[in-house]
């Protein structure tokens, strides 16, 4: 393990347990035409370099591709 992989691990590690609310939202696309519908595959931090930490949910075989969704700020909460 590289000195910048270490860094980088160590790094996602502590926004995650510093309580950091996700930047992003991973969804797979079902269906097509109007019918299509969107399913949650996990969550993503954005890591200020340009590159995204993404966690999905549980054990998960995903054939083909995904989205990942910038969470929309609540205006309201202030957040």
């Amino acid at each position: 393990m590289t000195a910048q992989t270490e860094h980088t691990e160590a790094k996602t590690a502590q926004a995650e347990n510093t309580g950091n609310r996700p930047t992003h939202i991973v969804r797979k696309k079902i269906g097509t035409g109007k019918k299509a519908d969107f399913e949650t595959l996990g969550v993503a931090w954005d890591r200020g370099d340009g590159s995204c930490y993404v966690k999905l949910y549980g054990t998960q075989i995903v054939e083909g591709g995904f989205y990942v969704f910038r969470v929309k700020e609540d205006t309201q909460s202030g957040e």
